[in-house]
């Protein structure tokens, strides 16, 4: 194995989320009476902490209202189960064989909440396969590297042994930001030329590629 800590995002990376994350935010805006959203507005802020996210997406909306959209997005996104979040491809498998490896540390670093992400490892039994997890609400969102600091230490692993698997240009920054060596996923919401720019070490069309690359 190239590194000791591989550490990935969730949305985008992992779990094919996507269209359920963009019909939620949507449904959402339109529960408080806000703009339309655009599909591609959406995706541009998965990977971001919510309260930034709302940020983005809504400028100049107060407090209050802001709180009134998390809320109605939580409520949705929580009711939408009929809008499947499978795995990506290959997922399942390449962990199985990261996991076999009993030198080599996996952890997960989400712009989700704690109890969203402990919700998706419940629902499907994931959660085991990490030895441990940041989510937004638990500390810096997206692009800040706090997330990946606390990780480090958690874990007791230097940055050099340790790189950040993601499919947004927030996930490369954030690793950048330390020196970090990063790869990015072209099969999720961010396109190439934003992962490209954060200079990454390896990009991947497939996770079995990445699965390849890491064990080369």
């Amino acid at each position: 194995m190239r590194y000791r800590l591989v550490i990935f995002d969730w949305d985008g990376t992992l779990m094919d989320s996507e269209s359920r994350i963009v019909a939620c935010m949507q449904g959402a805006a339109r529960d408080i009476g806000w703009d339309e959203l655009h599909v591609d507005a959406v995706r541009d802020i998965i990977g971001l902490g919510l309260p930034e996210a709302i940020a983005r997406l809504c400028p100049g909306i107060s407090a209050e209202r802001a709180q009134w959209l998390r809320e109605c997005y939580a409520t949705r996104f929580v009711a939408a189960d009929q809008i499947p979040m499978p795995f990506f491809p290959g997922v399942e498998s390449g962990m199985a064989r990261l996991r076999a490896d009993p030198e080599t540390r996996l952890a997960v670093a989400t712009g989700k909440s704690r109890r969203g992400l402990d919700r998706v490892f419940s629902a499907n039994g994931s959660g085991g396969w990490f030895h441990a997890s940041r989510t937004a609400d638990e500390t810096r969102s997206k692009p800040h590297p706090l997330m990946l600091e606390e990780l480090l230490a958690e874990l007791d692993v230097g940055v050099d042994d340790a790189v950040m698997i993601g499919d947004t240009e927030y996930d490369l920054e954030m690793a950048q930001a330390l020196n970090m060596d990063r790869v990015g996923m072209t099969y999720g919401v961010h396109a190439t030329e934003r992962l490209m720019a954060r200079d990454p070490v390896f990009c991947a069309d497939r996770f079995s590629a990445l699965i390849d690359w890491l064990h080369a």
